[in-house]
């Protein structure tokens, strides 16, 4: 039987048909509640449950972890309901953009790294996808496989789509991207999806943090704020962390832009420099960079992508040691089929 549930603080209300996570039936009825993965891997839809009981479903502890649970969070990308529902989270309409399923033909693979190339795909000519700044698009493969991909393009510089692809050993789809795909490959892909994007409305300034590829979605959001002069008002600062300076394969472009754009800063990091690097910069973990640079992070806004680990590890510290109010941390972990199955509790 289906189940109703009732978001605070907004009062919205939804009905959930027997079975399906609050998350999809939300998505469904155009209620937009934070989410990333949506298969239990990033925490980034973790909520309050108020009032009610339900189904947790599978999940990686690192996102959603035993004292959370038991103090009354879960994650509602998971979560099935078992009775009527009260649950806390931020909802937010979906407005005008709309999720669809396209064909696209691969237009451009440019190798920008030894592991990273930036894959440029482009629509039909009567089909335009409309999309946030940050959000992220599934390419539909055979067996009903999915792999996302964040959009690395600013919405108004959308002739081709552009997504960054770091190889993934053993991973089917990006050695594909890497070994066997052409230009002119036709490819389908549903999107756009995700929650993470500029809070426009804040006047907080910003401090960006991303993990290799995680750069792909917030240089989106960077040239997006760029465009429309947000910059201005708001001081922006982007600390870009790698293993070593070949991985942050758009340097030059970011260097460009602290010199070019008002109130940004860009502070690049990196953790296993190798004397031959003869690397003089930051050294060391990328959102320690942060907190030394940040101890007191109240009355800003933190925008983190990449690897789950980072994320979580920025999310905890923070939040607990910098003052960072938790509404104030957006997030867009980046999740390989491992950490799928990892939180799918599967071998």
């Amino acid at each position: 039987m289906p189940f109703q549930v009732t978001i605070q603080p907004s009062g919205t209300q939804l009905t959930v048909p027997d079975g399906e996570t609050v998350l999809k039936a939300a998505l469904t009825e155009g209620i937009n509640i934070p989410y990333g993965c949506r298969n239990g891997a990033c925490g980034s839809c973790k909520g309050k449950l108020v009032q009610g009981e339900i189904d947790y479903g599978s999940y990686s502890e690192a996102a959603l972890s035993k004292i959370e649970r038991n103090a009354g969070f879960a994650l509602f990308c998971c979560a099935k309901p078992l009775s009527d529902l009260v649950i806390e989270a931020r909802v937010r309409q979906a407005g005008d953009v709309v999720v669809k399923k396209l064909p696209c033909r691969v237009h451009k693979i440019e190798r920008v790294a030894d592991d990273v190339v930036i894959l440029s795909i482009k629509l039909p000519a009567n089909e335009r996808l409309q999309f946030q700044a940050g959000q992220y698009i599934d390419f539909l493969l055979k067996d009903s496989e999915r792999r996302s991909f964040s959009i690395g393009n600013a919405p108004h510089d959308d002739e081709f789509t552009q997504l960054h692809v770091r190889l993934v050993a053993g991973g089917k789809f990006t050695e594909h991207v890497f070994k066997t795909m052409k230009e002119r490959d036709i490819l389908r892909f549903e999107g756009p999806l995700g929650n993470f994007y500029l809070r426009e409305e804040s006047p907080k300034p910003i401090v960006f943090l991303a993990s290799g590829t995680g750069f792909a979605p917030i240089k989106s959001i960077l040239e997006y704020a760029f465009r429309k002069g947000l910059n201005r008002d708001r001081t922006m600062t982007l600390y870009w962390g790698g293993r070593r300076p070949k991985d942050l394969y758009l340097n030059d472009l970011v260097q460009a832009w602290a010199k070019e754009q008002a109130n940004f800063q860009y502070v690049p990091v990196i953790s296993d420099a190798i004397p031959e690097d003869a690397w003089t910069g930051r050294a060391g973990f990328v959102h320690r960079a942060v907190m030394q640079d940040f101890p007191d992070l109240s009355g800003h806004q933190v925008y983190a992508s990449g690897v789950p680990i980072m994320v979580d590890s920025a999310r905890n510290d923070l939040t607990a040691k910098c003052n960072l109010a938790l509404d104030d941390f957006f997030a867009d972990s980046f999740t390989t089929t491992a950490d799928v199955l990892a939180a799918q509790n599967k071998p």
